[in-house]
């Protein structure tokens, strides 16, 4: 039976059945280079990253590292590793703040996330945080709101001190990991994908990012 409408239905593809065949294509191409594209991305950070643990030792044992006033956010997409952009303002500007939150975004499985549920606050180490928020599916994260919250956890944050650390990629395709014309696309899309801080509602004038180039 499932053979006699294939066949009744192919019959069609000349008479403009062949449009929305084509589009999937397209669109099945496109979702499957990014979602390659980001895990392969993701596994060439985590190579370059440093392990979370190794690096609160290096601050306990009192390494000679200049502390600046403020509250410095680095947004950790795994709470395993250090975050690139740190590892890149300590490179470059030889400074870390007095006190250092780990931000870790996590959607559930559920469309939304009751609020008393929202976030969990570990600290770390001194003056070091690392901080989980949750959002349901159906929600839009809102880092500004998750942190004014953390004041009923005992972390007070003022916003005018406090800067958020973002790393940016720029994808500089090549042939060793997909076909070029597929790492263009993949470049192509991060460049047009929305921004962290847009998505986040991250204060943009308390935001600084520093550029990771990456091969693909």
């Amino acid at each position: 039976m499932n053979l006699v409408f294939v066949y009744a239905n192919s019959l069609k593809i000349f008479h403009g059945g062949f449009v929305p065949i084509i589009a999937a294509l397209i669109l099945y191409t496109m979702m499957t280079t990014w979602k390659a594209g980001r895990r392969y991305l993701s596994h060439k950070l985590q190579e370059q990253a440093l392990p979370l643990k190794q690096f609160l030792e290096s601050i306990e044992r009192g390494k000679t590292v200049h502390r600046v006033p403020g509250t410095a956010v680095f947004m950790a997409g795994s709470t395993g590793l250090t975050p690139i952009s740190l590892l890149h303002n300590l490179k470059h500007n030889k400074v870390l703040h007095e006190r250092i939150i780990f931000l870790t975004i996590e959607s559930q499985l559920h469309p939304y996330v009751d609020p008393d549920q929202r976030l969990t606050i570990e600290k770390l180490a001194d003056n070091v945080y690392r901080i989980v928020g949750h959002f349901g599916f159906m929600e839009q994260p809102d880092v500004s709101e998750l942190l004014r919250q953390c004041g009923g956890h005992n972390l007070m944050l003022d916003p005018m001190q406090t800067s958020y650390f973002l790393g940016r990629e720029t994808i500089i395709p090549t042939h060793h990991t997909f076909a070029r014309w597929r790492s263009k696309l993949f470049s192509t899309m991060s460049r047009n994908a929305q921004s962290a801080v847009a998505y986040y509602n991250i204060p943009p004038s308390r935001v600084v990012e520093f550029g990771i180039q990456i091969e693909l």
